[in-house]
């Protein structure tokens, strides 16, 4: 498994942009897909982007499609989610995942290791 730490959270205003980063430890992170959930207070955990990691191929939620976008430097074991057009219904805690099984998950239970979360606030 591997160990991740997410960062770039904060509070911003509607409209303003935010990227996260992930950080993982272990040479093998470059054999693991990695994808990005969040989850808003008394709400279920949303799938929100992944990235494989083979081709480096996208699935993104379909709240988020058009302005998030996420991308993966492996020299630097890092993930990022940049996102733009921010709205007040992104608020949430988000949390990168690590699956070095599946391909493109896109669910909760594909992912194996998770990180603690970096808290996301859009005021309106």
């Amino acid at each position: 498994q591997v160990q991740l730490v997410e960062s770039g959270g904060g509070l911003v205003q509607a409209g303003d942009s935010l990227r996260l980063s992930c950080a993982a430890s272990g040479r093998t992170f470059r054999e693991y897909s990695v994808g990005w959930f969040r989850q808003a207070p008394g709400k279920e955990r949303e799938f929100v982007a992944t990235i494989n990691w083979g081709s480096g191929v996208t699935r993104y939620g379909d709240s988020v499609k058009g302005r998030f976008t996420i991308s993966r430097d492996n020299a630097k074991n890092t993930v990022f989610l940049q996102m733009n057009s921010l709205k007040p219904e992104d608020t949430a805690v988000y949390y990168c995942a690590a699956s070095r099984k599946w391909l493109s998950p896109t669910t909760a239970a594909m992912f194996d290791s998770w990180g603690q979360g970096t808290q996301v606030t859009v005021s309106s």
